[in-house]
Parts: C-alpha cells; sequence; structure tokens
C-alpha cells in the first residue's frame, strides 16, 4: 500500500514550486489562485525571496502548504491509500485525500500562521532537539521542571524528539538532557513553542475558523498527529486538528500505525526530504521516495 506524506515547517527552501509553476499550467493557475485568496503575491517570495524572507511564520507555513498540495493535484493518478502530514503537513494532507477544499485549505493555513505567530508574540519562547536519549527519558525531565513549561513536542524518529516551551525552560532542560546522556540538545531558530500549551491562545483563534469550514468525507484515511491512527470521520479529524497546535506531533507512532496497516511505500509530497529520511529511521523497511 502507498502513504502520502507531507512536510512541515522547515522544509522551505529559496526558489520552491518554481519549476512547477513554470512547466505545468495548471499548477500555475492554482498558485495565482493562491496569491488571489492570500491578498499578496506569495509567489514572488517563494520563487525570488531570500531563505530570511521564507522564514517568516505567515510566509512559510502557506509556502509549504501550497508546494505540497499543488504538487499532489497535478501529480497524474494520484491515489493515496493512506496520507499523514508532519505538523502543518496535515493541512495538505487533508486537501490531498478530498477533506477539505484547496481554498478552505489554504485559508486555515493562513488563519493558523498568524494564530501562531500572534501566540509567540504573547509569550517568548522556543523548542529544542533532543538527540541520541530515549523518549521515555526525555518525557521523564520535562515532567521534573514543574516551575516551566516544558513539554516534549514532535516525536520525529526513535532517538530524535523535540521539546517545546518557555526559554527559562528550554534552557534548564537543554542542561538536564546533557547531564542525561543526550548527544545533542539544540535550540532550535524557531519563533515560539510550537505544539506546547503556550500554543493556546492560537488553538482557540484556529478551533472558531475550523469550525467555520466545510469538512468533506476523505478518499482515503489520514492519520493524524494527535490520534496516530486511521481516520474517516469528520468529527474526529476536526477534533484532533483543533487539538494538534497544543499537543505533540506523533510522527513515530504514526508511521508505524502506517506500517502496521500495511504500508510498505511512503511517498514524500512536498518541499525537501526531511520525511523520507525520518521514516528510514522509523521502519528501515520501507520504501521512499519524493514527488
Amino acid at each position: 500500500m502507498k502513504a502520502f506524506v507531507f512536510p512541515g515547517q522547515g522544509a522551505q527552501f529559496p526558489g520552491m514550486g518554481k519549476a512547477l509553476y513554470e512547466e505545468n499550467p495548471q499548477a500555475k493557475e492554482l498558485f495565482e489562485r493562491a496569491n488571489e485568496i492570500l491578498g499578496f503575491r506569495i509567489t514572488d517570495i517563494m520563487f525570488e525571496g531570500t531563505a530570511e524572507e521564507l522564514k517568516q511564520t505567515n510566509v512559510t507555513q502557506p509556502a509549504v502548504f501550497l508546494h505540497s498540495v499543488i504538487l499532489a493535484k497535478t501529480t497524474p493518478d494520484f491515489a493515496p491509500d493512506m496520507v499523514a502530514g508532519h505538523s502543518l503537513g496535515e493541512l495538505s494532507a487533508l486537501v490531498a485525500n478530498g477533506t477539505l477544499a484547496f481554498e478552505d485549505g489554504l485559508k486555515l493555513v493562513y488563519q493558523r500562521a498568524l494564530a501562531m505567530q500572534e501566540a509567540c508574540e504573547i509569550n517568548p519562547s522556543t523548542m529544542a532537539a533532543i538527540l541520541g536519549l530515549a523518549d521515555e527519558k526525555v518525557e521523564e525531565i520535562c515532567a521534573s521542571i514543574s516551575d516551566e513549561v516544558v513539554v516534549p513536542a514532535n516525536y520525529n524518529c526513535p532517538g530524535q524528539l523535540v521539546i517545546s516551551g518557555s526559554n527559562k525552560g528550554i534552557e534548564i532542560a537543554c542542561e538536564k538532557m546533557k547531564e542525561a546522556g543526550a548527544k545533542r540538545a539544540l535550540p532550535l531558530p524557531v519563533g515560539g513553542a510550537f505544539h506546547s500549551p503556550l500554543m493556546e491562545p492560537a488553538r482557540e483563534k484556529l478551533q472558531t475558523a475550523i469550525e467555520a469550514t466545510t469538512f468533506h468525507t476523505p478518499s482515503c484515511p489520514v492519520y493524524q498527529n494527535v490520534s496516530t491512527t486511521a481516520v474517516s470521520e469528520v468529527a474526529e479529524i476536526k477534533a484532533n486538528l483543533i487539538a494538534q497546535l497544543t499537543a505533540p506531533v506523533k510522527w513515530t507512532q504514526s508511521v508505524q500505525n502506517m506500517v502496521a496497516d500495511g504500508a510498505t511505500e511512503f511517498v514524500e509530497c512536498g518541499p525537501g526530504k526531511v520525511l523520507q529520511g525520518l521514516v528510514k529511521k522509523i521502519h528501515p523497511e520501507a520504501e521512499v521516495s519524493g514527488l
């Protein structure tokens, strides 16, 4: 069975989507439609902008989403048996399997980006990657820091867990992780503590937007970051999507469940190759490729 997986923030690169725009009339039409919906020419930033310009959350999220979704929409015989997306990528996956219309998906992504940006400004916070430590140990250390917010945020693959929290909390946690034997404890260049309780203001805003959006029955199940299992029920998809901003991204568990349900081939749909690498670390026997 074939699983299509969609990357999140961090996969962007200058020039992304340019060849697709120039070579495919359908892609060009969708990109231009996106410029209209957003009210600015995101294509100019994607194709000609600097890495710095692309790094702004209100640009990054729609840019990665557009690259992923337009690739899926312009791929002949695109027929996934299952889909999943890493954080922001979950919205790309929901357009790819027909749960969301292209326009609605883009509007939600943009609202998500602005809400997250705002939440970051309310609570200055950050994230750090912890390498070479068991997930259980990372969870234990996070739980031991009681006077600051520090939580596991992204279960990327065995031995690679990203934590999220207040600036002070992350600083304390990184020291404790190193003492516990982590190979690396690296603060990440992000705008805030994504997938932590500090994103609550963004979650509330996004909930309102999600509840006002039409969701359709998907063409195939989605393995969501929060539940990690196959979901096809619209009400459940919505609830998981709302919970996602303040809950961890359980990527390791999602991939394991896709494999258990018969996935043998994983195709990354979007910029970069990050997810192909993670899938290989989670399940070395999997066939991986990119569109």
